[in-house]
């Protein structure tokens, strides 16, 4: 069950793209790592914006096959 007061903030961090996504969790993983518990709910937020950030991780696209001067 999502934690109603994390909804919110999760809300608004699917909306981001992938580099902004790992600069926040990145950060807070690194504020969390020099002081535990700084604020309250700061793993579940970590947690959350892990998941995020993995879910939105995706592959390269392929560049489009070159079309050979013979099949013009």
């Amino acid at each position: 069950m999502p934690n109603p007061l994390l909804l919110p903030l999760l809300e608004w961090a699917r909306k981001l793209r992938y580099p902004t996504l790992f600069k926040i969790t990145a950060a807070l993983f690194l504020v969390t790592l020099f002081l535990p518990d700084p604020f309250p709910f700061v793993d579940e937020i970590l947690f959350g914006l892990g998941t995020l950030l993995l879910a939105n991780w995706k592959r390269r696209k392929e560049p489009p096959p070159a079309i050979e001067p013979s099949q013009r």
